[in-house]
């Protein structure tokens, strides 16, 4: 395995003293994998999952055998679950999220603590997501499709771009900083070749210029979770220190997670200590009290023709009340996008081609789109679908694949066989049909 930085293993000497020895054994360790279940999406087979230990931290996350496959299986294609570290389940839990508040997550790719915070939305509020990085953000937005988020906008925009009308507008805010990623060095030993005092202390500038951001768009009495994938005072610590200073409307919030106790608001996972990678986590609480802005939203509203043509297309799905481009989506508001490179908003119901309707894949896989007809698929052909193939059906009309009770895509039937409509970019050749 590659060695440790020698300026990294003696700024760790200092930062832990005798327990430095029991730190540097777990880093030699194999590194610890978890997976967090969607509630929304429940399957057979995720009794298997719970059979491994819970994560302490969080409602659905359980550690995941090192051997495990999940990600290469059907089930993950349908958004049953995420797979994510366990440690990095804990800034989600410390904000704290309830239903029918507005969170924003600035850093957001590729869409685990955002997904984590969503889901305890329970389809009431918004969370808005955003990645600067335009390849990131891509990949932001197929997770956040996956996992069947509704009620969700994501965008790509660096932070200082966002518009003022913005300010003082969120419940919670969300910054999971680019950092020097020193909680990686174990899961990623080729980062140990990346590290240097010097990246830190350039990431723990770029922090402070995204938090400085940050702290305009969290409403009074609202709260800013920060986090960093890294053991570097430089980066946690101190940064927390310069905020408060800087910031002296914000005070450190506890939060006493069951594994992750952080009794002064903040909380370093040590992978000696907890069963998780490195991972800084920090709540703060602004002072004052004032309810989250309602911002009307400026998307167009679908013509009387298109909302006609998708009743009768689509007469249990969701109505669209709104339209993003050529997309029929659903959203009950939305700040000011204008200058804003946007990628989804809310809920997308339909794509208009001229005159004529296709479904979204985002109202397949979302539990809170409606139905449709359904199509339930043997084992056998699941790999078919997945892959893109046809399959023979007496259906007419726009139906919904499903396997054991998992909405996987569209297909349309025309009586005889039925098209595959299973978007061409997620396609793949293999896929398991088992964990």
């Amino acid at each position: 395995m590659t060695a440790l930085p020698a300026a990294f293993a003696e700024r760790m000497s200092r930062q832990l003293g005798n327990e430095l020895p029991a730190f540097l054994h777990a880093l030699e360790l194999p590194p610890v994998r978890g997976i967090r279940l969607n509630p929304e999406k429940v399957f057979p087979g995720s009794e298997t999952i719970k059979q491994e230990m819970r994560i302490p931290w969080t409602e659905d996350g359980y550690l995941l055998p090192a051997d495990s496959a999940a990600g290469s299986t059907v089930f993950h294609e349908a958004g049953a679950f995420y797979l994510q570290e366990p440690a990095a389940m804990i800034p989600a839990e410390a904000m704290d999220v309830r239903p029918g508040e507005k969170i924003l997550d600035l850093c957001a790719a590729p869409g685990g603590k955002a997904t984590q915070m969503a889901l305890k939305l329970h389809g009431e509020g918004l969370i808005v997501c955003n990645d600067p990085v335009p390849k990131r953000a891509l990949i932001l937005n197929r997770n956040i499709e996956r996992i069947g988020i509704a009620n969700s906008i994501v965008i790509s925009c660096m932070p200082e771009k966002i518009p003022d009308t913005w300010e003082n507008f969120f419940d919670g805010v969300l910054v999971d900083a680019p950092c020097s990623g020193e909680g990686m060095f174990r899961r990623e030993p080729d980062t140990r070749n990346e590290w240097s005092p010097g990246k830190a202390s350039g990431c723990a500038e770029r922090q402070r210029e995204i938090l400085k951001n940050a702290a305009r768009f969290v409403k009074p009495g609202g709260r800013l979770v920060y986090s960093t994938c890294t053991y570097n005072p430089e980066e946690n610590e101190e940064n927390v220190a310069w905020f408060l200073r800087t910031f002296p409307e914000f005070s450190p919030e506890p939060f006493l997670l069951s594994g992750a106790e952080g009794f002064n608001g903040r909380f370093l996972c040590l992978p000696h200590r907890i069963k998780g990678e490195g991972q800084f986590t920090a709540k703060l609480r602004k002072s004052g009290s004032a309810a989250a802005s309602f911002m009307q939203c400026t998307l167009p509203v679908p013509s009387k023709e298109e909302l006609q043509t998708f009743r009768k297309l689509f007469p249990d799905l969701r109505v669209p009340n709104r339209k993003f481009g050529n997309t029929l989506v659903y959203i009950d508001e939305c700040p000011e996008l204008k200058g804003i490179r946007v990628l989804r908003t809310g809920l997308h119901l339909a794509e208009c081609r001229g005159n004529v309707l296709i479904p979204d894949h985002a109202a397949a896989l979302c539990p809170r789109s409606g139905t449709a007809p359904v199509t339930e698929l043997p084992t056998e052909k699941v790999p078919e679908y997945i892959a893109g193939l046809e399959s023979e059906g007496r259906i007419k009309g726009w139906t919904l694949m499903q396997y054991k009770g998992l909405r996987l895509g569209w297909g349309k039937g025309n009586g005889s066989s039925v098209k595959n409509h299973y978007p061409k970019g997620l396609r793949k050749n293999r896929i398991a049909t088992e964990l």
